[in-house]
Formats: C-alpha cells, sequence, structure tokens
C-alpha cells in the first residue's frame, strides 16, 4: 500500500512541472518584426535581411501573403527609370512630384510625396534586380507621363511583384508566419519598442522580444464600420479590397498613442463589376477604353482622378456605366484576359448586337464611338481627354458594367520620411516604423493609380532599412 502511494506521488510530483510549462505563454527574440505580409511588409523584411539583420519575422493573420497588393493590377508609377530611357519616354521626377500633389489636393505630406518621387525609380531597379518584369509602361489617370511599370504586355503587376517579393523572401530565410495574428505592439517604460504579442494559428499567445516592429497591416477598406465612422456617406459601398483588410493595424497603432493624418479621406474607384466585387483595373482606360452610360452616351474625360470619374458614374441613370473597348485594346493589355475568364465581358461582333445586349439606343451608341474615333483621328477630344492612344474601331466590340467601390484609404498612422511612427506628442516612438496603406499623408486627398504600388515598396524598404540601422 505504502509502495501504491508513493507511486502516485512520484507521478503528481512529475505531472505538475509539464502542466505549469504547458499553460505559459512562449517568448522569443527577435532582430525585426513585421506585422502584415503585403507588398510593404515583404520589401521591408527583404531589405532588412539585405542589410543585415539575422533573424526577420513577419506575423500574417491570413492564409496567404500578399494582400490588398495581388488585387493590384495597373503598375508601379516611377519617373527617369531605365525602363522609360528605353521606350524613348521623356519624364520627370518633378513632374511625377507635381501629379501626386495635384492628384491628392495638395492635401499630402509634401516631404513625403518629394521621396516618392525621387526614390521610386529606384524601387522598380531593385524590384528588376530581384527578378521582377517591369518592362512595359504605361499611363494612369492623373499622370501627365507614361510612368506605369507593369510586366510584358501590360499584364497585372500586383501579383507578379507579391511572387517576386516572396520568392527573395524565401532566398533570404525570412520567417514568414501565416495565420499568426499580432494583437499589441509593446512598449517599454521609456516609451521604446520592446516586443510584439501575438496569436498563432492554434489561438494560442506568445510573445516576441524586439527592440524593432515595421507596421504594414493594410487599411481598412474592408471593414465598413470602419468606413463609416469616417465617411459615412459611404455607408452600403461594395469594396475591392481583401477581407483581411479590416484596420488591424490602426487599432494596433492607436493603443501606442500613435497619431494619424487623413483618416477621412477614402477613395472610391470607379470601374468595379456591381455585385461582384472585382476592380477593372485602370489600365483599361488608359489604354483607350471609354465610359458609355445607360443612354448611349459617353459623359465624361476617362482618365479624370478616381474621385471625379467616381462622382460622375454616380450620376448616370443606375449609377451605373459600361466600361467600352474592342479587339485593339484586348490586344494591347493582357490585364483584360480574367475579365473573360471571370465572365464579366460582354461580348458582341458589332455595335449594333453589343447595345441591344446591354440594352442601349443602338444609335446613339454607335454615335458615341464614332465620335470618340473622330476626336482620336483630329487629337481633339470633346471631353478634352488628355491622352488618345488608338481609335476603338478593330474586330469584336466588349462591354463591363461598371460601379464605383470603396477601394483605398489614404488616411491612416502618421510617419515622417525615415518611416518612423510619429505619437500624438509630435515625437517618433523608438523602434516603430510603418508602411504601405496602414500610413497617411502620402497621398492626400486623392490617391492616383499606380502610386500604391510606388508606396509599398519605397516606404516598405525605407522602413526595412532603418529598422536594422536603429537595431545595430
Amino acid at each position: 500500500m505504502k509502495k501504491k502511494i508513493l507511486a502516485v506521488m512520484m507521478v503528481l510530483t512529475i505531472a505538475i512541472p509539464v502542466l505549469a510549462l504547458t499553460g505559459c505563454k512562449k517568448t522569443e527574440s527577435a532582430d525585426v518584426v513585421v506585422i502584415g505580409a503585403g507588398g510593404a511588409g515583404l520589401s521591408a523584411a527583404v531589405q532588412a535581411k539585405q542589410d543585415g539583420a539575422k533573424n526577420v519575422v513577419v506575423l500574417e493573420k491570413m492564409p496567404m501573403v500578399g494582400g490588398n497588393t495581388n488585387r493590384a493590377t495597373g503598375g508601379l508609377n516611377a519617373a527617369e527609370t531605365e525602363q522609360q530611357k528605353a521606350k524613348g519616354i521623356k519624364d520627370s521626377i518633378e513632374t511625377m512630384y507635381e501629379d501626386t500633389m495635384k492628384g491628392g489636393y495638395n492635401k499630402n505630406n509634401p516631404e513625403l510625396v518629394r521621396k516618392l518621387a525621387n526614390e521610386a525609380k529606384d524601387s522598380v531597379a531593385w524590384l528588376t534586380k530581384l527578378g521582377a518584369d517591369l518592362s512595359d509602361v504605361g499611363r494612369m489617370a492623373g499622370a501627365t507621363n507614361y510612368r506605369t511599370h507593369r510586366p510584358t504586355g501590360g499584364a497585372a503587376a500586383g501579383a507578379s511583384i507579391v511572387k517576386t517579393l516572396k520568392e527573395a523572401a524565401d532566398k533570404e530565410k525570412v520567417d514568414i508566419r501565416l495565420w499568426n495574428k499580432a494583437t499589441e505592439i509593446v512598449l517599454d517604460k521609456d516609451g521604446k519598442v520592446s516586443g510584439v504579442k501575438a496569436t498563432d494559428k492554434e489561438g494560442k499567445e506568445y510573445t516576441i522580444n524586439t527592440k524593432a516592429v515595421i507596421l504594414t497591416a493594410g487599411g481598412f477598406g474592408a471593414n465598413e464600420e470602419m468606413i463609416v465612422s469616417y465617411n459615412a456617406n459611404l455607408k452600403g459601398f461594395a469594396t475591392t479590397n481583401h477581407s483581411g483588410a479590416t484596420g488591424d493595424g490602426i487599432k494596433l497603432a492607436e493603443a501606442i498613442n500613435a497619431d494619424f493624418v487623413d483618416m477621412a479621406e477614402i477613395q472610391t474607384h470607379p470601374t468595379v463589376v456591381p455585385d461582384k466585387a472585382v476592380m477593372v483595373t485602370e489600365a483599361v482606360r488608359g489604354n483607350g477604353a471609354i465610359l458609355i452610360n445607360k443612354d448611349g452616351k459617353r459623359f465624361c474625360n476617362e482618365l479624370e482622378t478616381r474621385d471625379v470619374v467616381s462622382a460622375a458614374i454616380l450620376e448616370q441613370k443606375d449609377k451605373l456605366a459600361y466600361l467600352f473597348f474592342e479587339d485593339g485594346l484586348k490586344e494591347s493589355l493582357k490585364a483584360t484576359e480574367e475579365y473573360f475568364n471571370m465572365g464579366l465581358v460582354i461580348e458582341a461582333d458589332n455595335l449594333e448586337e453589343l447595345a441591344k445586349k446591354i440594352e442601349v439606343n443602338p444609335a446613339a451608341l454607335t454615335e458615341s464611338v464614332n465620335k470618340y474615333n473622330t476626336g482620336v483621328e483630329s487629337k481633339n477630344d470633346e471631353f478634352k481627354r488628355p491622352d488618345l492612344p488608338r481609335q476603338l474601331n478593330k474586330g469584336k466590340v466588349y462591354a463591363i458594367p461598371v460601379t464605383p467601390a470603396v477601394h483605398h484609404t489614404m488616411g491612416g498612422v502618421k510617419i515622417n520620411t525615415n518611416a518612423e511612427v510619429i505619437n500624438k506628442d509630435g515625437n517618433t516612438i523608438p523602434g516603430l516604423y510603418a508602411a504601405g496603406e496602414v500610413t497617411g499623408g502620402v497621398h492626400g486627398g486623392n490617391r492616383l493609380g499606380g502610386n500604391a504600388l510606388a508606396d509599398i515598396v519605397t516606404y516598405g524598404r525605407t522602413a526595412g532599412k532603418n529598422a536594422v540601422t536603429f537595431i545595430k
């Protein structure tokens, strides 16, 4: 009997420490922790490794990398690049700066825009060196010149850039953790970054001790409640954002007294397929497509800024328009292929047949297209469209129904040109950096198409470089 009691006591003595260890929260260390594995986060992580950080951890709450960058199709804006020079395109950093400030209604932080314009060309060169194809150069709304860099034939740029960055991250042995959500940025008693609390894919909590955190968690375009809290007019709008764009980074920053800027500046994208939440890239309009209303008539300059074109569509019958193009444009832009594959395009052999399918007046549609083609030939468009790359008169004709949807949140965490986060007292938070759509100040009151990819790579790299400098 005594032997049995002794054996039970020994089992209990052994079991108690095991249970205690099971209940403990794991703690580890890293040189740099990146919150969010979109284009900005991956750029920051790769750059940090290139600059000498030994252990870089990327926390991503979603089951895949890329975030909204996967959905970016248009391209990456940059001036004075080798790709432009090879095509004989005359552009300047100063013009890109002026276009961006004008597009943002001068609400942008000029210092942040100046850095973006100066260094975007370096981002293109860096991505190209990593293996990205950015050889094609197109033009997006609000740009004076052709400066939107994208893959050969005008293919979608975002997913291609994500693929390049993910391969580079794997090569650099970046520790990317999917299904891992950051829950708190930890500051020490002096207000300096000391760690990140997170939960893993099983919901278990753990802490990473670190002196440098880079916040790249994206915007809040998929969080209707947060959107409406800043702009009640957007209640009920669809969104082009992926489901993870819920403003988690905003909440993390808010909890540590970070300052914010331009939170009410929320952009709608004018050409989103109703009930599908599929955005039709601005590059389609940039390559020559026009907008037709339900009366079969053009109603605006398609290359006005996104807010202006969105407003114009909302003034039309049923707040809807049709994006019209033909085989010539289809052949010029590979990005259109996905819309055909998804069954979003209404096809016809001629204008009369298309008019019947989309239920508009055939004579009005024919007159609108012919008038546009005449304007292209004479270089005198009735809506003063500045760029007329082609007549729409080749082969079959196509239409895609479109309406505006929430697209980009220009406001966010306040940063300086070092990508350092500023608190509400006007001071930097030592060890905390941010880049991408989680930040504010770069785009002001309206973002130009092509500037998001420029922003995330340029400021992602800046954050990665300065985080490593800080820990050294």
